[in-house]
């Protein structure tokens, strides 16, 4: 009875009020302001009905806002202020520049040259999919729409080798190459500051404590570990995870037959190249020029529409889901940033801290790092704990002596690497834990292992970071 009640999407939205009401008439702890834990409370009810399924993130947010507004904890000014963020426009446009990508046919034809010239083993077939996840990252600002750029090219190499779900043989090569997939993922979205659309966000958060994580700076940081990273993990998953079949001769083959089939290089992809190197060479000397990231992805746009890469009526069709995650992250920033300007992160960061005294910085920072990573078991989006948690841990950093920009940098981070976790860790992981080829124990394993792998290696480059973020 109580499973079936938990189905019904009503019963859920009800305990979610229930729970809200209950933290709202709780005496206000620590000092805080009334309205600081007002707010608090509508925030996480909002994050409290995602994680429940009662209500959509986009839904959970406008009502949110509209809540904080209409109970006076909230201006109307700040509440729309997050619209005109240039970091949140960032998300905007370049949502709208990644489909040039994917319509123009670039991005599968990058993964077709380099698993012809390198795709003879399985192992190699792995090392292709990372480079070409890392080459479409600066441009594609959503690991969510990477995967689905990446998950056919995946499917196609899987069955092309003889690797089928169907009959029994996925342990060939597909429940490798589909591992090594979800995790290039977490690795190329700490790789750029536009591969994952909560990156310009932490940026935004990171900024408040006088952190510069603009395009160069974040590329710098996270170069080391992420290359690392990605030289590590396909072969740790080889290694404790071996898929059966070792050599692949027959891929190059297959990538040669589709580069044929595609033919030479068309106008639109020569275009949509040129368009792409442009867009990040000017995002890398943004800082030095004084030039407006999101102008310049609003600048590759317009080239794009110009060109015909992508129409309009794309955009009409296809629109609806940047504008849609450019109004739930914009809402719940400013809901973020209004808690920091009220005190509750600060005062929050200080009971929290109090339970670490006597630690050294780098001991309360490995601590600190570590709660953030496993307490996303308890997460179902990467973007739900940075708006949640990101603020206050770094706050907690900051009381604890670590250096800002490490603390800072290392929670980005962490935000991108632990997303292999679990199968629901992060929506890129859908379209490759329902492929088939991999059973909910190899991805709990697999994902721990990954997880385990990344911490290691981060805080290994902890150094480097620290010497290139401060």
């Amino acid at each position: 009875m109580i499973r079936n009640l938990w189905k019904n999407t009503w019963a859920r939205r009800a305990l979610v009020v229930l729970v809200g009401l209950l933290i709202w008439f709780t005496p206000v702890p620590w000092g805080l302001q009334p309205e600081a834990w007002q707010l608090f409370t509508i925030f996480i009810t909002a994050i409290l009905a995602v994680l429940l399924d009662a209500l959509s993130i986009f839904t959970a947010s406008l009502l949110a806002m509209v809540l904080a507004v209409l109970a006076g904890v909230m201006t109307t000014e700040k509440a729309f202020s997050g619209f005109s963020e240039d970091f949140m426009l960032l998300i905007l446009s370049a949502f709208l520049v990644s489909k040039g990508v994917v319509e123009s046919g670039l991005g599968k034809r990058i993964a077709f040259v380099l698993i012809r010239r390198f795709g003879y083993s399985t192992l190699n077939l792995g090392y292709c999919i990372v480079a070409t996840d890392a080459l479409l990252g600066p441009a594609i600002p959503s690991n969510t729409a990477r995967s689905g750029v990446l998950y056919p090219i995946v499917l196609a190499l899987c069955l092309d080798t003889g690797s089928n779900p169907d009959d029994g043989t996925h342990q060939r090569s597909g429940s490798y190459l589909m591992m090594v997939s979800i995790a290039s993922l977490t690795v190329s979205s700490a790789l750029w500051l536009t591969a994952m659309a909560a990156n310009p966000i932490a940026a935004g958060m990171g900024a408040q404590y006088g952190v510069q994580m603009d395009f160069m700076h974040w590329l710098l940081v996270s170069s080391l570990p992420s290359l690392l990273a990605m030289v590590a993990l396909p072969y740790i998953l080889y290694r404790l995870s071996p898929p059966e079949a070792t050599a692949t001769p027959e891929a190059p083959l297959a990538a040669q037959k589709a580069l044929k089939e595609m033919g030479p290089l068309s106008n639109k992809e020569k275009i949509m190249a040129a368009t792409f190197v442009g867009m990040v060479a000017l995002w890398g000397v943004a800082g030095l020029l004084h030039i407006s990231m999101a102008i310049v992805a609003f600048l590759g746009l317009a080239v794009m529409l110009l060109f015909n890469i992508i129409s309009i009526a794309s955009l009409r069709r296809d629109g609806g889901d940047a504008l849609e995650t450019f109004i739930w992250f914009a809402i719940m920033y400013v809901m973020s940033s209004a808690l920091n300007e009220l005190g509750f992160m600060s005062t929050l960061g200080k009971q929290i801290a109090g339970q670490m005294q006597g630690l050294s910085w780098p001991q309360a920072y490995v601590l600190l790092i570590l709660i953030y990573v496993l307490i996303h078991y308890l997460f179902v989006s990467q973007t739900a704990q940075l708006l949640a948690l990101f603020g206050v841990f770094l706050e907690v950093g900051v009381n604890a002596q670590v250096p800002v920009a490490l603390m800072a940098y290392m929670l980005a981070f962490a935000t991108n690497y632990f997303a292999a976790m679990t199968p629901q860790a992060s929506s890129a992981n859908v379209m490759f834990a329902g492929s088939g080829y991999l059973t909910q124990q190899e991805m709990y394993r697999n994902g721990a292992i990954i997880t385990v792998a990344n911490f290691v290696i981060y805080m290994i480059c902890t150094p480097w970071v620290l010497w290139m973020g401060g």
